[in-house]
């Protein structure tokens, strides 16, 4: 079952800049300094308002995570998360290339099928026999 609202998911940008700090855990100027460096880019509204969606609150808190547990300086969670969407990136990459590649197999094989099937029937299998000639020219 969904646990949000009909039509929105994950990355449905909702909560404004204050929700978002409360859920989140960290103040709200922390959170613009945030979107400033391009560590958490929020939705925004017609107004230039932030909305910030269930994805975002949980990259805020996994950037506090990095910063007060690892240690991490914002320069490397922005790595972080930078490498992170590439291999999310590429993952799909690997799901897009795998199916594509199932399709060929699936069609090579059909098509293999389809040449099998056009094969004549009518035709007759010839005994094959060998034989051993010794040519012998004649002296003249």
């Amino acid at each position: 079952m969904n646990p949000f609202p009909p039509g929105t998911d994950e990355d449905t940008p909702v909560f404004v800049i204050s929700v978002a700090a409360q859920l989140s855990g960290l103040h709200a100027q922390t959170l613009r300094s945030y979107d400033r460096q391009g560590l958490v880019s929020p939705g925004r509204t017609s107004g230039g308002g932030r909305r910030y969606s269930m994805r975002d609150i949980a990259l805020l808190r996994e950037v506090q995570r990095l910063s007060q547990e690892a240690g991490v300086n914002l320069a490397g969670i922005k790595r972080i998360i930078e490498l992170e969407n590439e291999v999310d990136a590429l993952r799909s990459r690997v799901v897009e290339l795998s199916e594509e590649l199932a399709a060929a197999y699936a069609a090579a094989e059909q098509a293999a099928a389809a040449v099998h099937q056009s094969y004549r029937r009518d035709l007759v299998p010839v005994r094959q026999q060998t034989a051993l000639v010794v040519w012998r020219p004649q002296k003249r």
